[in-house]
């Protein structure tokens, strides 16, 4: 055993292999790695001698010419004069000082030029489509893409106006009624006078009649039509002095209702393309066909059944109660293209007539597409969960599109809860372009959706020293865009005339109006924003009178050198007592719009 294990020993070991010591033998490699350099590394070696010794070549040659060249040119470039034709620049121009308070005012805010202006200018802006010769009668542009004065209307005060891309309607400060456009004459390029003599107040149109109302309540109905207005029948004058009478120079038919309680007059007016509502002082509402073209057929009369086959006898436009609203005071009176909305005294808020984009706030029936009775909008769930009580204050629709101004606050518990009012707007309807002003693009929006733009906002009131909501001034819908002013805190006891006998005015106290806003469809330029892309979220637009905003910020030193150019939006000027053409009157700027067009006109 021992022989054989020793034989296995001297068979491992190679033969005649030499007895090395142990360090030797286990680090060969590593020993023989520092001796001998690798070839690669020789060859960056000599690539990093070889590059250190261009760029010292290159650096030497650019310093021998620089230093030549700057021996021979140096002298000749600084002794060189600049051109004669070249101008020094001018960074910033210093702000000119003012040559009075009122000076000082137009130069620190762009808000106060805007209503000084809207005082000492009065007239009306128009923007959106000219094809039918409407905001722009003087002019063959087939667009006006920001606001443009008619000059028809400079220095011109207004109760009024309406227009449509064919046509626009206007009462001026007496009361007469203007007409322009090619649906009322191709040959007339001017506003023209037409009713006369009825001291009208305001108005609205159909698809191709006039509905205007008078101080005393009458409402009248005129023709589009310069042609129909002389070839259709007159109806004759009468008055109070015997033997006093005669015809009317044009063609109109009146339309108030027959049956009226003593001292009851019309005190609202509103038309869609068909059909038109009329409101009573004591709250009664009456309905009937505005148009020529087509009889209402989506139940926008409000009268179920009433149908061209199933009208009474008499006029095919004869006004007609809306029974099933007895009892209900109304207070609020809207249409759109087909449809109707009525609020009432007590914050409940009524819909009839097409509902098949959902513009009733119903969900769309394919089975019975319209509604032909005043039907109660379920409001209150609106606000379902919250503790609060809600309050329908008005109603706006236009084309297919439908808004609700509400007002919510929790049951008295305290005197802050009493105080605390939640103001919001809500809109449905069709919104495929942006006309629900709710960010979105909704092809039906049956459920009123809540406009952040407009909903929950405050302001503090200095002179009251409490945090008040900021609520919905009016709204004006077009078939497919829609305009809002704000009832925010605005300014105007800064008069026209010498401020010296208004009270606590330094000079930095300034005027401001109302914050206006934008949305909807801009086919035609109609939003104001020079652009035609749509806007689901309301805008604000630049001020009106453009020019007069650049002078101001030329005489600032902007455009002059790295200021940048301040941005101002348009403020529109609340109802304030001014002097105007050496009288005294009550003014205000409002806004209208149309079917693809908009104005804003000084109205009294």
């Amino acid at each position: 055993m021992l022989g054989t294990r020793c034989l296995s020993r001297a068979t491992i070991r190679a033969p005649h292999a030499p007895r090395l010591s142990r360090n030797i033998t286990t680090r060969p490699n590593q020993a023989r790695a520092r001796a001998i350099p690798h070839p690669y590394a020789q060859r960056r070696q000599q690539h990093f001698v070889r590059s250190v010794g261009a760029v010292t070549v290159l650096w030497a040659t650019a310093s021998a010419w620089q230093w030549y060249n700057g021996e021979r040119f140096l002298p000749e470039v600084h002794a060189e004069e600049p051109p004669q034709d070249q101008q020094e620049l001018e960074f910033e121009k210093p702000r000119p000082k003012p040559t009075s308070e009122e000076d000082n005012r137009k130069i620190i805010s762009s808000q106060h030029l805007q209503v000084r202006k809207s005082w000492e200018n009065p007239g009306v802006y128009a923007w959106g489509s000219n094809s039918g010769k409407v905001v722009a009668p003087d002019s063959n542009d087939s667009f006006v893409k920001t606001p443009r004065r008619i000059a028809f209307f400079d220095g011109k005060l207004l109760r009024d106006i309406k227009l449509d891309r064919a046509f626009g309607a206007a009462i001026d400060e007496r009361g007469n009624l203007l007409q322009w456009g090619t649906a009322f004459s191709k040959e007339t390029t001017q506003p023209t006078l037409t009713l006369q003599g009825k001291n009208l107040t305001s108005l609205s149109i159909s698809r191709d009649r006039i509905i205007a109302l008078s101080k005393s309540g009458d409402v009248y109905s005129i023709p589009v039509s310069q042609d129909e207005q002389r070839n259709g029948p007159k109806p004759a004058s009468t008055s109070w002095i015997p033997f006093w009478g005669g015809s009317n120079n044009i063609s109109y038919r009146l339309r108030t209702p027959q049956n009226l309680s003593w001292n009851e007059r019309v005190t609202q007016i509103s038309s869609g393309l068909e059909h038109a509502l009329m409101l009573t002082s004591t709250g009664r509402v009456f309905s009937f066909a505005s148009g020529t073209q087509d009889y209402p057929r989506r139940g926008q009369l409000g009268l179920a059944g009433l149908t061209w086959e199933t009208r009474p006898e008499g006029s095919f436009d004869a006004p007609h109660e809306l029974t099933t609203l007895k009892g209900f005071p109304i207070q609020h009176i809207a249409t759109g293209d087909f449809h109707s909305l009525v609020s009432d005294a007590s914050g409940r808020a009524f819909g009839f007539g097409d509902n098949s984009a959902g513009q009733l706030g119903f969900d769309y029936n394919p089975e019975s597409p319209f509604i032909d009775v005043p039907s109660l909008l379920p409001t209150q769930r609106l606000y379902a969960g919250t503790a609060q009580q809600a309050s329908v204050t008005n109603v706006f629709a236009g084309g297919s599109t439908s808004f609700l101004t509400i007002e919510a606050k929790k049951p008295v518990a305290s005197a802050h809860d009493a105080s605390r009012v939640q103001a919001d707007v809500w809109a449905f309807g069709f919104g495929l372009t942006g006309q629900l002003g709710n960010g979105r693009w909704t092809h039906l929006q049956p459920s009123p959706t809540k406009l952040p733009a407009f909903s929950g906002l405050y302001e503090y009131d200095e002179p009251t020293s409490s945090v008040i909501p900021i609520k919905l001034a009016y709204m004006s819908v077009g078939a497919t865009h829609a305009a809002a002013v704000m009832d925010n805190v605005a300014s105007v006891a800064v008069p026209t005339s010498s401020p010296r006998h208004a009270a606590n005015l330094t000079p930095n106290d300034t005027n401001w109006g109302r914050d206006i806003l934008f949305w909807g469809n801009n086919e035609y330029y109609q939003i104001g924003t020079g652009k035609r892309s749509n806007h689901p979220n309301p805008t604000y637009i630049q001020p009106l009178d453009q020019a007069a905003e650049l002078e101001r910020e030329k005489s600032l030193g902007f455009f002059a050198g790295k200021r940048e150019r301040e941005v101002h939006r348009f403020q529109i000027t609340p109802k304030q007592k001014v002097r105007v053409g050496g009288r005294n009157v009550e003014l205000e700027q409002r806004v209208e719009c149309g079917r693809g067009v908009t104005a804003v006109f000084s109205a009294v």
